[in-house]
């Protein structure tokens, strides 16, 4: 006869000491990767310092440039704009695709999430260049636009004052929109179909049962959607620096964009990281409004 051990009386996991042991080796990476830069981003963010020679105690000056000087808060306003066209119209865009696939239990709908998909998997580096040259005077936007006898609307896309930021924000729209739909189609799958019944035999229609069955149904999917649309609106770099680098004048500059422009071209590495710090402040308390009124 085998006899099982005795309790220990003690619970899984103790020590705790050995526990932590176990976590030791990625949280040594994290800390090295990610804490590490963020702590000296934060300690540069209060000096002058060109990256090359010995930098001087500046205090809070590199943060109130970024409230007084002009161009640094129409970047955080371009990057406002932006969080339209990377979260609010996908997601809205995304509601009702995701609602008419799911309610229309379309044939080939694998493959259909497979295409919307599809430009989260190239990188936007490669998406940016595609869409700089439609967006050229030569592009295939204005050949469009010609072919169709409106060639009086065909212009440089990307070199108007006016348009440069919503033709850039277009693209975000026409990346985001496939994962939000995505996201929300699979929301939506795991919605129970008595649930539809009911608000049938309630008199509901379509638009009715949308609201009141699907809308609270995924609301932990769009709270997903718009953490992810809304910080990948807010870090975009890339993308502003392929297509305009900008321009015109500084009608598409953003923050990330103006981090890189400020440490690696005009030699002002404390600027740089006041900004970087400043945008990830943003960043986390965005995320945690959305996340609070998700949970809500």
């Amino acid at each position: 006869m085998v006899r099982s051990p005795k309790p220990t009386g003690s619970p899984p996991g103790e020590p705790r000491r050995i526990a932590y042991l176990y976590i030791l080796p990625g949280f040594a990476v994290y800390a090295a990767f990610l804490l590490y830069p963020l702590l000296r981003s934060v300690q540069l963010s209060f000096y002058d310092w060109d990256g090359l020679t010995l930098g001087k105690w500046a205090g809070f000056a590199n943060y109130q440039e970024i409230i007084s000087d002009v161009g640094l808060r129409a970047a955080f306003g371009h990057a406002l704009v932006l969080m339209l066209f990377f979260a609010a119209i996908p997601v809205c865009v995304g509601l009702v695709l995701a609602s008419v696939l799911n309610r229309a239990k379309v044939r080939g709908l694998t493959f259909f999430r497979t295409v919307v998909f599809l430009p989260q998997v190239v990188a936007m580096v490669v998406v940016a260049v595609a869409w700089r040259r439609m967006y050229a005077p030569d592009g295939s936007i204005n050949d469009l636009l010609r072919a169709l006898g409106l060639g009086s609307l065909a212009r440089g896309w990307l070199g108007d004052y006016a348009l440069a930021l919503p033709a850039v924000g277009f693209i975000g729209t026409w990346f985001e929109t496939g994962l939000v739909t995505v996201l929300l189609l699979a929301g939506m799958s795991r919605i129970s179909g008595s649930l539809y019944e009911a608000a049938r035999l309630d008199g509901a229609g379509p638009v009715r049962e949308f609201f009141a069955v699907t809308l609270p149904s995924v609301r932990g999917e769009i709270a997903v959607a718009l953490t992810l649309t809304v910080i990948a609106a807010l870090r975009t770099f890339d993308l502003v620096y392929v297509t305009t680098s900008g321009g015109p004048g500084n009608q598409t500059s953003v923050p990330s964009y103006e981090v890189y422009h400020r440490a690696f071209e005009l030699g002002r590495v404390g600027s740089a990281a006041a900004i970087g710090v400043t945008l990830t402040v943003l960043i986390l308390l965005v995320s945690l409004l959305i996340n609070r009124i998700g949970d809500r």
